[in-house]
């Protein structure tokens, strides 16, 4: 078994409404509630910060199975939506929507996309935060596949 472990500090200087600062190896941030909660709104916050690792982590892993499976990708973005539900004073994070649209080169074949439509789908339950908050955060994928019709 290999163990990676990952740090962060972080500092917070007072109440509610103050702003406190985060660092975690190439992330150093300052922090504070969202102005949606009432709050002053500067840096980033644990909403956003959930949201990037579960977008980026799935990003990450579409982009290494598609190289692992030799498919001549052209594009991938991402765009992703967290929805969090505020009942009776409690916030909860209901559900993330990622909308990966990824383009192939007009090179590919019929069978590299059928793969590509798997690759998209199997990424969800192979990145490591998707698995994470598997159970609590409801994961919906909304894809856009293709392949390039110029030449």
């Amino acid at each position: 078994m290999t163990l990676h472990q990952f740090s962060l500090q972080a500092t917070w200087p007072g109440g509610r409404n103050e702003v406190g600062y985060i660092e975690a190896g190439n992330l150093q941030t300052k922090i504070s509630i969202p102005p949606e909660m009432d709050g002053p709104g500067i840096g980033t916050n644990p909403d956003e910060m959930l949201l990037g690792a579960a977008a980026t982590c799935y990003l990450i892993t579409v982009a290494a199975m598609i190289e692992r499976a030799e498919i001549p990708l052209k594009s991938l973005e991402l765009s992703s939506v967290g929805d969090v539900d505020v009942t009776n004073g409690v916030f909860t994070y209901k559900r993330i929507t990622h909308r990966p649209t990824v383009v192939l080169k007009s090179n590919a074949t019929d069978k590299q996309f059928s793969r590509l439509q798997e690759i998209v789908k199997q990424a969800e339950s192979s990145c490591m935060i998707s698995r994470a908050i598997k159970g609590n955060v409801e994961l919906v994928l909304e894809e856009d596949i293709s392949v390039d019709k110029s030449k």
